[in-house]
């Protein structure tokens, strides 16, 4: 299917170069425009095709940039693809959402709709920038035509090395409006992350946010002929002029690129006003629109492929979440590659918010400066918040203090007690109650609620004040990428921030549930958003199990990717011929009750699990702990070991010593420090620590806080499957207070 493009033109004004250039504000075509090497032969071809009365168009004379091979005819009038609404190839077509067909649509009616509002605030970044939803309509075309110019063809594949700025957002949204694909990164990742996402990916081309990023995997590139150039979104001019010069990769800053799009639209527009048609073929809801790989240990990620239907189904339907509109703010915090953020990001600016970046370093500093409607995070975020307050209230006099703290437990006491009353106690939901038994219930509940609301309003008035007035959260705050803890969940019911708990993983765009503004049941992940279904099952029989009853989740919706690329075996061990994807994790559905304290708690989704061995960390990071653990088992000194830390800030062990060889290592490490008493078990435990450190230098993810058990894993005690695996939901349950402990005495919940 082929589109005549109009695209580049405002609505309303077809086919008219002059009227377009002026409308970008960068003059008649003819005139001179801003001279790069990207952006020569654009301007010479404009100038002869102006000056000429036949539609043919000039080779460029010579060779300066990787698109030499591309010949000015070749590149208008083949090879193209655009997303159907966004560069306005039909006419027959309205930009509403119902309309929408590719991710990049949405920025037409965004600009049609919110034009001259501020869309986007970095002040951080050098310079700090203001950007109106016109400016970023015309900023995500500039980049995308930059792409075409360097020789971008439909469905080739670009690494994407960035971390969060308004940038990201211009480059994320360029290459899927040039009808290409981004494998997305942050720049924490390693070296073998990122080369192994560069090569798995076939990438044609990197974007990286600077050249320290570049750097990590510029030995690894030497040679390599298959990248054909480098785009560095925030350098200085003389710092790419040197590295220009002794390069054999073509090197672009991000002004070079928008400069050379924006000419090349100028030309596009000279060849629309005489009347040549330029065609394109159209970027289709199952188009890829991204590769996301998932975080890997010192193994290789996947690629998860999703499709514009994929995050448009989101940007849809998460507006039955929460619903922002034109004037409210949004900060964003979390690394953008992070599908989390990202459908976040691409839903709320579709809805006309506001965007201003933050960073871990300045998001005590702009919750105050740039008070914020909606917030999105992982669980880590929110238990910094929570101890933020912790560390204020005990900073304050032993009077004060104490009067906080008194205060505090009071009014948690009051909420757990409310949500009996008001039927969203999900601790009570494998529970029956008589209607005689839930009355009961109930008038406790409302006599506990009455006692104890002075206090709750006196701590409003005296601590939760000042508390609203530093997070400065508005609306409603949301959760995912893990579990939040019990403990920062009620802190935050109890003054009066709203956070809304969702689930989802990359493999589903990412969000498939999340508790309502209307329901915000605690301990639960709320209901299925519209078009997704979830069903627990059996893990063995695959039976569906009913309501209460542990089992095994599965998802199906529009929203499920499209498959891992390149790995077809993996892709169908994931989704099954129905379209169920197997998320992994272990839960229950509530049962439905008309009465009792669970009553308005029926259906919604509690996770209580990993049926896989993926460790969730509260940053939303996934850690695959097998050949962590199969490093650490390279000792000697260790005969078993199992990763914890499932929704905790980094991971935990436990460890079963090898006795007489741990002995021995002691003694040898005792002797080396000149002491002769008898060891104990801080010497063991400096030991081990020693070791891992050694084993694990090279490991992303190093282990934090680990036990020393003296339980041997075997088959006879039931840790060990007969085919020698650990029988980790086993372990975990006979060692919980001994994890608990682990992380609570580290402080590292």
């Amino acid at each position: 299917m082929t589109m005549q493009v109009n695209s580049l033109l405002p609505q309303g004004h077809r086919l008219c170069a002059e009227t377009f250039t002026m409308h970008l504000g960068l003059g008649h075509p003819s005139k001179p425009l801003v001279q790069s090497p990207l952006t020569q032969w654009h301007q010479e071809f404009t100038l002869q095709y102006s000056s000429r009365k036949s539609h043919s168009i000039k080779r460029r004379p010579q060779t300066v940039t990787p698109c030499a091979t591309v010949e000015p005819r070749q590149y208008f009038q083949g090879e193209r693809k655009c997303a159907p609404l966004f560069e306005g190839a039909s006419e027959s077509l309205p930009s509403e959402s119902s309309e929408w067909r590719a991710v990049p649509d949405i920025w037409k009616t965004a600009a049609e709709k919110y034009g001259d509002r501020v869309a986007l605030v970095d002040p951080h970044r050098q310079p700090p920038s203001q950007i109106t939803y016109k400016q970023l309509e015309q900023s995500i075309l500039d980049f995308a035509e930059g792409l075409r110019v360097c020789g971008i063809r439909p469905d080739q594949h670009m690494s994407l090395f960035a971390d969060n700025s308004h940038r990201w957002l211009i480059s994320d949204q360029g290459i899927m409006a040039a009808g290409a694909v981004a494998a997305v990164r942050g720049s924490r990742s390693s070296t073998d992350e990122l080369y192994h996402i560069v090569t798995h990916s076939d990438s044609v081309a990197l974007v990286v946010d600077n050249l320290e990023i570049y750097n990590k995997i510029a030995d690894r590139l030497k040679g390599n002929t298959v990248i054909k150039f480098v785009i560095v979104l925030w350098t200085s001019k003389d710092t790419l002029k040197d590295l220009k010069d002794g390069s054999e990769v073509p090197f672009y800053s991000f002004d070079e690129l928008m400069a050379s799009g924006r000419t090349s639209r100028q030309a596009l527009a000279a060849v629309a006003s005489s009347g040549e048609r330029v065609q394109c073929d159209v970027i289709h809801p199952d188009d890829v629109a991204t590769l996301v790989y998932t975080s890997g240990t010192t193994g290789n990620p996947k690629g998860v492929m999703l499709t514009h239907a994929n995050l448009l189904h989101q940007i849809v339907h998460l507006g039955s979440v929460v619903q922002p509109g034109p004037g409210d703010r949004f900060l964003s915090l979390l690394p953008p590659w992070h599908m989390y953020e990202r459908s976040a990001e691409y839903f709320a600016l579709s809805r006309g918010v506001s965007q201003v970046y933050t960073s871990v370093k300045t998001l005590k500093e702009d919750l105050a400066r740039y008070p914020p409607d909606y917030f999105v995070a992982v669980p880590l975020v929110f238990d910094i918040l929570y101890s933020g307050v912790q560390k204020q209230i005990a900073a304050g006099s032993k009077f004060r203090k104490q009067i906080a703290l008194t205060l505090l437990s009071l009014s948690l006491k009051f909420v757990d007690i409310k949500r009996k009353q008001e039927g969203r106690d999900v601790t009570k939901g494998r529970e029956s109650f008589s209607p005689v038994a839930a009355a009961k219930v109930w008038a406790i509940a409302t006599i506990g609620a009455l006692l104890l609301l002075p206090f709750h309003l006196l701590a409003q008035k005296l601590v939760y004040s000042k508390i609203l007035a530093s997070i400065g959260i508005k609306k409603a705050a949301i959760s995912g990428g893990g579990s939040l803890p019990p403990y920062v969940d009620r802190f935050f019911e109890a003054i009066g921030i709203r956070v809304l708990n969702g689930y989802g993983l990359t493999e589903t765009s990412p969000v498939v549930s999340c508790r309502l503004p209307s329901n915000n049941v605690l301990g639960t992940v709320g209901g299925p958003i519209p078009e997704t279904e979830i069903k627990v099952v059996d893990p063995n029989s695959g039976n569906i199990v009913p309501p209460g009853i542990k089992g095994s989740v599965k998802i199906r919706g529009p929203q499920v990717m499209k498959g891992y690329y390149k790995n077809p075996a993996a892709t169908s061990k994931a989704i099954d011929s129905d379209g169920w994807f197997e998320t992994g994790d272990l839960g229950w559905k509530v049962p439905s009750s008309p009465v009792g304290p669970a009553r308005m708690c029926g259906g919604l989704l509690v996770l209580d699990g990993r049926a896989k061995d993926t460790i969730v960390l509260s940053t939303g990071e996934n850690v695959e702990p097998q050949e962590i653990e199969e490093a650490i088992m390279q000792s000697k000194l260790i005969q078993n070991v199992m990763l914890v830390g499932q929704d905790k800030r980094r991971l935990g062990a436990l460890i079963v010593g090898n006795k007489e060889e741990l002995e021995a290592a002691v003694k040898e490490y005792k002797l080396a420090k000149g002491d002769s008493s008898k060891p104990i078990k801080s010497d063991r435990t400096n030991v081990i620590r020693r070791e891992i450190n050694r084993l694990l230098a090279n490991s992303s993810w190093p282990v934090g806080p680990f036990a020393l058990i003296e339980e041997s894993f075997t088959i006879e005690n039931g840790l060990m499957t007969p085919t020698m695996k650990v029988r980790r939901e086993v372990v975990y349950e006979r060692y919980k207070d001994e994890i608990d402990g682990l992380f609570n005495a580290n402080k590292d919940i």
